[in-house]
């Protein structure tokens, strides 16, 4: 079987999805297997942006900060539960820095408009930020403090990078690269054993690539300051918000994360962001393999050394 596969053609699929330009690179034994995997990706992944859309009034997202905004209760399906214990998990461990309740701060926080909010407004809004003022107890999510709301963009788009993953694994596919915006599960190596070469963006110059990293498995998800941003009277802010301040974080430039899933990929590189120049202390300590840039452009990387291409 291993060497049919490592005679198949490379079939790669672009689509739009979730904000962002989503492509994937397929080893399979036949067309007809690539295009019935990638059909089955693609709608896995417009479900799950469906689901859990904050724009679409019909999506499970909305029916939770329904009940958000009144201060109720809800009781939710297996799958989101599964999304709030990991959710909840993260906040655990960060201290409260991985937070799915600070994208009411969006109310203040107009990165179109270039100009930060007074910090008054912000301030008002601290009281409805803050995953610790929720009771979870599975199936059922409680507000105790009504207008709060969730937001699982954070999140989602990483999951649905491991589900893609997980499709292509039952389809007998395992040789690909599944790419959602930036968001990256590599299913195996070429064929023929070659990594995939990746580059990571240069935070100040979108021209260039910071590093050159190769991995033949697990996941890559990088989180920066050059994402949604703006600069003003010499500062630049970013759309990475700390729950307990509601302001930006600062002192790194981009952290970006190799792990067995995208998930745990995603969230070990925001909670890094927000916490700063000690972000990568706090990974050193975890064993994380991570390419990190400060904000005065060095780079700090634990991946191997034969991994980073200069």
């Amino acid at each position: 079987m291993e060497h049919r596969h490592a005679a198949a053609p490379l079939h790669s699929v672009s689509f739009p999805a979730m904000g962002t330009a989503c492509t994937l690179h397929l080893y399979a034994p036949t067309v007809e297997i690539a295009d019935e995997a990638a059909g089955m990706i693609i709608d896995e992944v417009e479900r799950i942006e469906a689901k859990y859309s904050r724009y679409r009034p019909d999506s499970e997202l909305s029916r939770v900060n329904a009940a958000a905004t009144a201060g109720g209760f809800v009781d939710v399906d297996d799958e989101t539960a599964v999304l709030l214990d990991y959710a909840f998990a993260c906040h655990r461990t960060s201290g409260g820095l991985f937070d799915i309740t600070t994208g009411i701060l969006r109310r203040v926080w107009d990165f179109e408009a270039a100009v930060p909010p007074a910090p008054a407004d912000v301030a008002a809004l601290l009281p409805l930020v803050g995953m610790g003022k929720l009771t979870w107890m599975r199936p059922r999510l409680a507000f105790p403090v009504a207008g709060m709301e969730l937001d699982f963009g954070g999140i989602g788009k990483e999951y649905a990078a491991d589900r893609a993953g997980a499709i292509c694994t039952a389809r007998g596919i395992r040789h690909g690269l599944i790419d959602l915006g930036g968001d990256l599960r590599i299913v195996g190596p070429h064929p023929d054993g070659r990594p995939w070469i990746i580059d990571i963006r240069d935070a100040r110059d979108p021209s260039r690539a910071a590093a050159r990293i190769a991995l033949e498995d697990g996941a890559l998800a990088t989180s920066g300051d050059y994402e949604r941003w703006f600069d003003f009277e010499g500062r630049r802010y970013c759309h990475i918000l700390d729950p307990r301040t509601g302001w930006p974080a600062s002192g790194l430039r981009s952290v970006s994360i190799h792990a067995d899933r995208c998930l745990l990929a995603g969230s070990l590189a925001t909670i890094a962001m927000l916490q700063g120049r000690s972000g990568v202390d706090w990974l050193e300590g975890r064993g994380v393999r991570y390419h990190a840039v400060d904000d005065d452009g060095r780079q700090l990387c634990t991946l191997p050394a034969d991994a980073q291409i200069e």
